[in-house]
């Protein structure tokens, strides 16, 4: 049999948490259930990274969900609190466009937890304003610290994808999904009894002293290195990517666009869907998004089995069908529960696009290629409201929600169109 030592790269090792025993399993290709369970080490660092991913979710939706009270607060009007709110964008993307870089050269497990520091101490601002310019500006660098977090425990999630050889990249986002759950039900519980300024507080609290525990864990284990590529015959090592693999990234950051763009829309505008066009209740209208949300929280619950059993292309392939089959019937049909149905095949279909796109950027262009994705991502997010809005004001909601449908077509022909891409690894 042929040696292979001589092409494989030694696995990165720093202080209590090493890699090395863990080498000769990566390269194989037999199914998970035949190999055995990884490094006690790689766990601890699956946990601690899932718990940054839950941690951040928790501490935006709890923001969200204090945004009228800050409106009131601040006395902005609608269109102030509007342009305040773009600090959040605005700070996030440019930020994940120059995290990447903060990731190749110091690491993604301190960028990580710098970001999380940052993300808590920022969260606890907003109530300390008093008018919408000094709201935008503290949303400015709450919003960088979200971006910043978000495209480096992504690029360190991406590492142990590539180390574990397992697709579990939809179990961090299920984390996410989590995380905002129980943030969003949280912050609802006790809007009634404290004030935004403490519960900001409590929220900016509870994240240091999660990230006092989870930080130092997380600095302990250096990013474990991926597979080896292939080395050329003269033995140089593999080239920066070329044009092409930048070109296949900002693909898959299309495909996340597409995806991120009926979170945005679900988000912003399913409620005042069952509202306004059906007349459902308030309170009818608010279960809207929430079972959006918890299907997709369990399709990415379930989205490490799917990947296992289909591939990626299949799974991504599948969702945005079923997205396309979902959102038509909720923005279309005329009773509540089949619209309410209608979300929660949508948000099933779309869970698991976003962390597939951008595990398969991460792969081909590391950090970088996170950033882009998640930019793009992102933007799709930022996207989908306005758009919604342009649109239901040229035709009616339902017809603008179906540009839901029309994106999630749009990442099922892309996929097609990039089977190999997204088959590689």
């Amino acid at each position: 049999m042929r040696r292979r030592g001589a092409a494989r790269r030694p696995l990165a090792r720093s202080g209590g948490c090493s890699y090395s025993h863990f080498v000769p399993l990566i390269n194989k290709t037999r199914s998970h259930k035949d190999v055995p369970g990884p490094p006690a080490e790689l766990v601890r660092l699956r946990s601690v990274l899932t718990a940054f991913f839950a941690l951040d979710g928790f501490v935006f939706a709890g923001w969200v969900v204090r945004i009228p009270a800050i409106k009131e607060q601040t006395g902005a009007s609608a269109s102030a609190l509007g342009l305040a709110l773009l600090g959040v964008s605005a700070g996030a993307v440019v930020t994940m466009t120059l995290t990447g870089r903060l990731c190749r050269r110091y690491g993604s497990h301190p960028v990580t937890v710098v970001c999380a520091v940052l993300l808590c101490l920022s969260v606890a601002l907003p109530p300390l304003t008093h008018s919408a310019l000094a709201l935008g500006a503290v949303l400015l660098v709450f919003g960088s610290a979200y971006g910043g977090i978000n495209v480096a425990f992504n690029s360190a999630a991406v590492d142990l994808v590539n180390v574990l050889r397992r697709p579990i990249m939809p179990s961090f986002h299920a984390a996410f999904s989590l995380g905002g759950m129980v943030g969003a039900g949280l912050g609802g519980l006790v809007a009634g009894t404290l004030s935004p300024t403490w519960h900001l507080c409590g929220l900016a609290v509870v994240g240091l002293l999660v990230t006092l525990v989870a930080g130092p864990v997380l600095l302990r284990c250096a990013p474990p290195a991926p597979p080896v590529r292939p080395v050329r015959d003269d033995g140089a090592a593999r080239p920066r990517p070329d044009a092409r693999t930048r070109r296949v990234v900002v693909t898959f950051g299309l495909i996340a666009l597409c995806s991120s763009y009926g979170e945005g829309a679900m988000a912003d505008w399913g409620a005042l869907h069952l509202e306004q066009d059906l007349g459902a209740a308030p309170g009818v209208a608010a279960v809207g998004y929430s079972c959006f949300a918890l299907a997709m929280t369990v399709g990415r619950l379930t989205g490490t089995t799917l990947l296992e059993r289909l591939g990626r292309t299949p799974t991504v392939v599948a969702g945005g069908t079923v997205a396309v089959a979902g959102m038509l019937l909720g923005s279309l049909a005329p009773s509540v529960w089949a619209v309410l149905f209608g979300f929660a095949i949508t948000g099933l279909g779309l869970a698991n696009i976003f962390p597939v796109a951008v595990e398969r950027a991460g792969a081909l262009g590391g950090p970088g290629g996170v950033a882009t994705a998640s930019t793009l991502g992102y933007g799709g997010m930022l996207l989908g409201p306005p758009a919604i809005g342009f649109m239901a004001d040229w035709w009616s909601l339902p017809a603008a929600l179906t540009s839901v449908a029309v994106l999630a077509a749009v990442a099922v022909a892309v996929t097609s169109l990039n089977r190999r891409a997204m088959a590689s690894g």
